[in-house]
């Protein structure tokens, strides 16, 4: 019951908090503090949101689609990058380095550049997602694989077991929390990137209409679509959460303790 409550507290104080900040938001337009012109007041933003819903939902399904295909994708070459340098050192020498460099370009850099070679359909935001999401994936699952408990490793090669094995009764399920973080932080930068590389070319979503309600200066449609990108990506990491517990349910049991 204790547990509980404060559960409940636990969500009540960023609510809470979000509630305070939007009510000074409109305090300070009302008053004329911030001008229309520079920033839209709140219930302008909503109101904006629910004018354009069904055209948001349009492009929004394209703008997910972009997201999960690539994140799908991040997350598979993640995997496979993560398990071939945890088992061969030369692999790791040669792809580490690469995928740090990957890190350092400017996404906006690299979305021109995607959109030159690969057009303007959704091949380019699919192949941007796939590196804004691969690093987390890659880099957190080979930390996760290196902390395995090395007696419980000790203790199986003894028994004659083979490395495929000591990796499925070992070294994967002591990964999968930080395969769960990297997914964590990839679902937030999946839509993020497909929204980016939309503004640079394409013919529908969020980012397209993003482009477009500037180009009007109709700047409590451009908030409301902000708004919206960052409850879809509060949404799916929570998702990631919901399917963390499902998957490691012993997980739950040592929070409980």
């Amino acid at each position: 019951m204790r547990k509980k409550f404060r559960n409940i507290i636990d969500y009540c104080i960023p609510l809470t908090a979000i509630a305070v900040l939007l009510l000074f938001w409109q305090m300070m337009h009302m008053v004329g503090v911030l001008p229309e012109y520079m920033l839209p007041s709140p219930t302008e933003v909503v109101g904006a949101f629910v004018e354009d819903f069904p055209l948001l939902m349009q492009h929004v399904w394209v703008t997910l689609w972009e997201a999960f295909a690539g994140l799908a994708i991040g997350i598979g070459l993640g995997f496979l990058a993560a398990f071939l340098m945890e088992y061969c050192h030369v692999i790791y020498r040669a792809l580490y380095p690469l995928l740090v460099i990957t890190q350092t370009v400017p996404t906006v850099a690299i979305a021109p550049l995607l959109v030159l070679w690969l057009g303007y359909g959704t091949a380019p935001k699919i192949t941007l997602v796939v590196i804004v999401t691969f690093f987390p994936i890659a880099v957190g699952l080979l930390d996760g694989f290196r902390e395995a408990d090395p007696d419980a490793v000790r203790l199986m090669q003894a028994m004659g077991a083979s490395r495929l094995q000591i990796f499925r009764h070992i070294k994967l399920p002591g990964g999968l929390s930080h395969l769960f973080a990297g997914v964590r932080i990839s679902v937030s930068y999946a839509v993020v990137g497909a929204v980016i590389s939309e503004w640079l070319g394409g013919f529908q979503g969020l980012g397209v209409y993003m482009t477009r309600v500037k180009k009007s200066y109709a700047y409590d449609k451009m908030f409301a679509v902000i708004f919206l990108i960052t409850a879809l990506s509060l949404l799916l990491m929570k998702a990631v959460d919901w399917l963390q517990r499902a998957v490691m349910p012993w997980k739950q049991l040592e929070e409980k303790k």
